[in-house]
């Protein structure tokens, strides 16, 4: 899930995505899911890792169509492992059909622990996900053909985590880092403060490309997430200075700071605002004050 509200960057416009297999790398291939949304770009990007025996990435939301093109890519070859970088439903909620298809097991983060009745942001995660196994921090898969070493990378969820193609140098970005967009930071499972230091855990590894959950390749990685981490430097700057205009509420802010915005991206909006304010609460620059997050009023120290 990402926020089209904020700049792509460096990427180029939007193109309709080849619904058919796409060989990327001598060890990569792709699919992606007929899911384009706003807020799901051209669709979930499935990746196939491996010849022979072969590990699904982000097998994608529970649709029949995407679930017969996976099987259908990689007919002939043993799906041994299908790895999940987060628990949104557009990423792991076609998992379960695809162990029970192939045998294979899941292998990724813990389950999702909501925090809530189940409405609002927890409703976006995949409450059936039920890995086999789960992956620490610096954990390494090795196959066959290739060997994934885990980045546990909290901060657009509480369990996101990339996944390093140790071969090819190359890291599976989840929605921690796309080039089409920014990622959505949604409290309170969502972390700006666990974001940025994920960003900067990230930035100084070797990789030289990065294939996300969405759109396409990340391109000279770590200038594009110092770009990134500097994008979110200049947000916040942003905030403190609506705040010091008068605006107190996370509406008020977005009026502020994302002028002319599409109302469509009105919410996601408002809780990457919430995520830099509780931030900035954290590092006492900020204080808030009532009980209910629609209540809530914020003003500097």
């Amino acid at each position: 899930m990402e926020d089209e509200s904020e700049p792509n960057l460096f990427a180029g416009p939007r193109q309709a995505p080849p619904r058919e297999l796409t060989r990327l790398s001598a060890r990569v291939r792709r699919l992606v899911a007929p899911n384009a949304s706003p807020l799901t770009f051209n669709g979930t990007c499935t990746y196939i890792v491996g010849e022979g025996a072969v590990a699904v990435v982000d097998p994608g939301p529970a649709d029949q169509t995407h679930l017969a093109a996976i099987l259908s890519a990689v007919e002939g070859e043993r799906v041994e492992t299908i790895l999940v970088t987060h628990t949104h439903r557009d990423h792991s909620a076609l998992a379960n059909e695809l162990r029970k298809a192939t045998g294979a097991r899941i292998v990724g983060p813990p389950p999702f622990e909501p925090t809530s009745d189940g409405a609002g942001v927890d409703s976006s995660h995949d409450r059936a996900y039920a890995p086999d196994a789960v992956f620490a921090d610096g954990e390494h898969l090795a196959a066959r053909t290739f060997t994934i070493e885990t980045v546990v990378t909290p901060g657009h969820c509480g369990e996101h985590l990339c996944l390093a193609l140790l071969e090819e140098r190359a890291l599976f970005s989840g929605d921690h880092v796309m080039a089409w967009s920014t990622s959505v930071v949604a409290p309170p499972d969502g972390s700006m403060s666990a974001y940025m230091a994920s960003l900067e855990k990230v930035r100084v590894r070797d990789e030289t490309i990065y294939w996300p959950g969405h759109g396409g390749p990340v391109l000279e990685p770590q200038r594009y997430v110092r770009a990134l981490a500097h994008h979110r430097r200049q947000r916040e700057a942003a905030i403190m200075a609506a705040l010091a205009a008068g605006a107190e509420t996370v509406s008020d802010i977005v009026a502020r700071v994302y002028v002319g915005l599409d109302p469509s991206l009105l919410r996601p909006a408002g809780l990457s605002t919430l995520a830099h304010l509780d931030g900035l609460c954290e590092r006492g620059q900020v204080v808030a004050e009532g009980s209910a997050p629609g209540e809530l009023r914020f003003r500097r120290t």
